[in-house]
């Protein structure tokens, strides 16, 4: 049972992986326990989202990743 992480823009670069596996299920404490120390720190940071399955989550901490779920760790969005 697994749980899929993407890690997207300069958390790619932090993390050092497109993606990673973390077993299931996966909370907001597991996450922060699971990945990098250098992403878990940009995570607790209001302007980093987080999304599962899809849908980003109004409160990150309230994370529940299943078996098979993707959890998706979204960077502040930047333009001009």
């Amino acid at each position: 049972m697994a749980v899929t992480v993407v890690f997207l823009g300069p958390l790619r670069d932090l993390a050092g992986c497109d993606s990673a596996r973390f077993d299931a299920p996966l909370d907001w404490a597991g996450l922060l326990d699971a990945v990098p120390a250098r992403v878990a720190e940009q995570l607790r940071m209001e302007r980093v989202n987080v999304a599962c399955e899809g849908r980003v989550l109004g409160d990150k901490t309230a994370l529940r990743a299943g078996d098979g779920d993707e959890v998706a760790l979204l960077p502040p969005v930047s333009g001009g």
